[in-house]
C-alpha cells in the first residue's frame, strides 16, 4: 500500500450517493467499453456471471447501494467506501468483515492507461463481480480474518497470496487458461500480456506462491493457475499460517525481475 496519492476520494452525501461529474463518467465509460471487449472469450464464467448479476451500469460510475444490495443478497458481502489509502490493518479488518474496500475516485485521462493505485474502476470492474461467488467470497473473508490477526512480517508473506490469486490470479479450463484475478481483468496492457509467450505460468502451490517476490509496477512475470474456482474455497481452509511460518524459514525464491530503480534524490 503507497503512503501517499495525488487523489482524493469522493465523500458519499447524507444519503449515500456520490456526485460523480460528466467528464468522471466519461472516463468509466470509456473504461469499460475498452476493457469488456478486451477480456471477451478471457475472463472465467464465474466472473461473466458475476457481471450480469451486479448489472453494471456502462455510461456511469455505479453507486455503492446499488453494488451492496447485489452482493449482500449473493454472498453476505458489501463494498465500503474508503480514502484513496488505507492502510493494512484497515484493508485487512474490513476484508474480515465482509466488506470490499473501494476507493471513491476515478483516474484522470493522464493515466487512462495505466496508474499503479486502485481506483473505483478497479475495485469495482476487476473485483465485484467475482465476490458474487461463494467460493471466492469465502475466499477474500478468510484471507482478511488471517491478515487483520497477523503482525506485520506475516501480512507480508499473506500478501503474495492475495496478489497472485485475488488480484493476478488465473484458472486452468476445459476451453482453456481463464482469468478471475481482478487486477489482470481490469488493465488491458496485462489481459494481452498473459497470453503471450512472455511471462511464466504455474499450477498454483500455496508455500510456493507466498515465497514469490512481486512487484506492482511492472507486468507479472510469474502467475499462478487454479483449475476451479474451489480450489479458492479450499486454500482457504488450509492452515495458512502454519504455511506462511515454513516459508519464512524456507525464504523467498530468487525475483524474476531486475530491482526498482532508485529516485534520484
Amino acid at each position: 500500500m503507497a503512503k501517499s496519492s495525488k487523489y482524493v476520494s469522493r465523500t458519499p452525501d447524507e444519503n449515500g450517493v456520490i456526485h460523480w461529474s460528466d467528464e468522471e463518467n466519461q472516463t468509466w465509460a470509456e473504461l469499460v467499453e475498452r476493457q469488456l471487449a478486451c477480456i471477451e472469450g478471457r475472463a472465467c464464467d464465474e466472473y461473466i456471471e458475476g457481471l450480469k448479476k451486479i448489472n453494471l451500469p456502462t455510461d456511469r460510475i455505479p453507486q455503492l447501494s446499488e453494488l451492496n444490495e447485489v452482493l449482500e443478497r449473493e454472498t453476505g458481502w458489501q463494498v465500503a467506501p474508503v480514502p484513496a489509502l488505507i492502510d493494512f490493518d484497515e484493508f485487512f479488518r474490513l476484508l474480515a468483515n465482509k466488506q470490499f474496500p473501494v476507493a471513491t475516485f476515478i483516474r484522470t485521462r493522464e493515466e487512462f492507461d495505466y496508474l499503479q493505485e486502485p481506483d473505483i474502476f478497479h475495485e469495482i470492474f476487476g473485483h465485484c463481480a467475482m465476490l458474487t461467488n461463494p467460493d471466492f467470497a469465502e475466499f477474500t473473508h478468510k484471507y482478511g480474518q488471517l491478515g487483520y490477526a497477523a503482525d506485520k512480517k506475516d501480512r507480508v508473506y499473506l500478501a503474495r497470496l492475495y496478489w497472485f490469486t485475488v488480484e493476478f490470479g488465473l484458472m486452468q479450463t476445459k476451453d482453456g487458461l481463464r482469468i478471475y484475478g481482478g487486477g489482470i481483468l481490469s488493465s488491458p496492457g496485462e489481459t494481452n500480456y498473459v497470453y503471450t509467450d512472455e511471462p511464466e505460468i504455474n499450477p498454483i502451490n500455496v508455500l510456493d506462491v507466498l515465497r514469490t517476490p512481486y512487484r506492482i509496477d511492472i507486468m507479472q512475470p510469474v502467475y499462478y493457475t487454479i483449475n476451479s474456482i474451489h480450489d479458492l474455497f479450499e486454500i482457504s481452509q488450509m492452515d495458512l499460517m502454519s504455511m506462511v511460518a515454513k516459508a519464512k524459514e524456507l525464504g523467498l525464491f530468487e525475483p524474476k525481475f531486475p530491482p526498482k530503480e532508485k529516485k534520484a534524490s
